[in-house]
Parts: structure tokens; sequence; C-alpha cells
């Protein structure tokens, strides 16, 4: 994991997601194929959103106990939090571009 991505788990989910305005969190494991093509688009919003926004990972297998309590049932799952909040949700492999935009609705 870069530097500018946060291992995000049982532990310190909330006091992440509740301290900053806007949090990326990328639903992962590791035999998950698309997942691990998403890993290089994900280090790259977190370096190229670094002071606007918390980009992070939660690995499901390790973090079942969050994986349940936002539903995951397909992965990866790219949500978005502002304050605290779901403001959006992406299912499945995302461009770069894609994940960009809906980052920028919310800064």
């Amino acid at each position: 994991m870069s530097k500018h991505c946060l291992e995000i788990n049982n532990a310190n989910f909330d006091e992440i997601v509740s301290s900053n305005d806007l949090v990326v969190v990328d639903f992962w494991a590791s035999w998950c194929g698309p997942c691990k093509m998403l890993v290089p688009v994900i280090e790259e919003l977190a370096e190229d959103y670094e002071g606007k926004a918390v980009v992070g990972k939660v690995n499901v297998d390790d973090n079942a106990e969050l994986a349940e309590k936002f539903g995951i049932m397909t992965i990866p799952a790219v949500f978005v939090f502002r304050k605290g909040e779901v403001v959006d949700k992406m299912i499945g492999f995302r461009q770069k571009a894609q994940l960009a935009a809906a980052l920028d609705k919310y800064l």
C-alpha cells in the first residue's frame, strides 16, 4: 500500500470517516482479480487528492464486520463518505477518471 493510501479496519474506521470531511474507501480482498486491477488506480487517486480527501482500503476478509455493516456483496466496492455519511457507491472496477469525477462532486 502506498504512503498516501490508509489501511482502514474495524478498529480505526469510525475515527477516520468521522474526523475527515471527504473519505474514499475501497472494499477489497487479496483473491479478487478486479480488486488487484484497482490497486494502482486507488493509489494514484490517493496521491492526487492528498490534502483534499482521505483514501483508504478495507480488506473485507479481515474486516467482515465492516463489509456486513455496508452490505458489501460484490468487490471491489468504492464508497465515498462526506462528513461521515455515504454519498456515493461504485461497484466493480472503475477507471481513475470515473472515480475522480465522483470525488470532484463533493469538493
